[in-house]
């Protein structure tokens, strides 16, 4: 039996969320994608692990706190003296919520591929039933990408399942060197969870259908295509469902995503199929986006199951 059900690889950091548009009133809080998930995950029951580079700096001990606080084990996680823990910057408007990130040159983006296969984060991929990686994980850097590609490849070597969550962010790097590196991951991919807006980006292709297609015959066996205001629609390759939005009184939709991964990947590691997991992190999105920041509005099982 593997001793985590979830090791998630990518960079944490510090958030300052907006409370009141327009004006300069920040609340400070926690992000950064593939750690929104494992907190997430950990909030539905799952044993994670996270494996990433922290500054030693405040910022990067408040973070280490955090992990730990929530149960999510950091064994996997260095702190680095010579470059700083990233943050970003959350605004609020009529378009919705933009990110201003300042990131460049942080501790995580100098993950390699050397320290993830010579350090402990190898090892807790090995001991893990699924990797959780992402997009924005192959595009914070180089050095960051070949570790995320390094870690996939000791999963596939170890049985360890792959997910990957596309969150395709152009101001990280451009099309051209998005569109290899993100075909490549699909490709060694179990479980994929894009949305459509970005793979339209990515490809060009505007059918869902078409989308869904697309995911399978790159490698991908399960794929959870998120609609925005429509829903998503779930597929095993052998399957397909709709699954509708639930309508909530939305006041910050930052990390909605990464909360439903999280809770999709614990609903999977728990025994559930695609579908059922689907619905559960459907709920729990939903009562993700009631509260600000990324983290402190993840909900518990109680609340989730309360609203299904």
């Amino acid at each position: 039996m593997k001793r985590f059900d979830i090791a998630a690889l990518g960079e944490g950091m510090v958030e300052f969320n907006q409370t009141r548009p327009g004006e300069p009133h920040y609340l400070q809080g926690f992000g950064g994608d593939t750690s929104n998930a494992a907190i997430a995950a950990a909030r539905a029951g799952a044993r994670t692990a996270y494996l990433s580079r922290v500054g030693d700096d405040v910022f990067g001990r408040d973070l280490l706190a955090l992990w730990q606080a929530e149960g999510v084990d950091t064994s996997g996680v260095e702190a680095d003296a010579q470059a700083p823990t990233g943050l970003y910057f959350v605004s609020h408007g009529p378009a919705g919520h933009e990110f201003t990130y300042r990131r460049a040159g942080s501790a995580a983006a100098r993950m390699s591929a050397q320290w993830l296969r010579d350090g402990p984060a190898a090892g807790l991929i090995r001991e893990a039933r699924i990797l959780h990686v992402s997009g924005i994980s192959l595009a914070i850097s180089r050095e960051a990408r070949n570790a995320a590609f390094a870690a996939m490849a000791v999963a596939r070597e170890n049985g360890t399942l792959i997910s990957f969550d596309a969150n395709l962010r152009l101001k990280l790097w451009t099309l051209e060197e998005a569109r290899p590196a993100m075909e490549q991951a699909v490709s060694l991919a179990d479980i994929f969870l894009p949305s459509l807006d970005e793979i339209a980006l990515l490809t060009g292709l505007q059918d869902p259908q078409a989308v869904i297609a697309w995911g399978h015959a790159l490698g991908a066996r399960t794929i959870v295509l998120k609609l925005g205001a429509q829903g998503s629609i779930v597929s095993d390759g052998a399957r397909m469902h709709t699954m509708a939005p639930l309508r909530v009184d939305a006041v910050d939709a930052t990390g909605a995503g990464d909360c439903f991964a999280g809770n999709f990947l614990a609903r999977l590691a728990a025994g559930d199929n695609a579908f059922d997991a689907a619905r559960y992190a459907n709920a729990a999105a939903a009562l993700a986006v009631q509260g600000w920041g990324a983290v402190a509005p993840l909900p518990r099982p109680e609340q989730v199951r309360a609203l299904l």
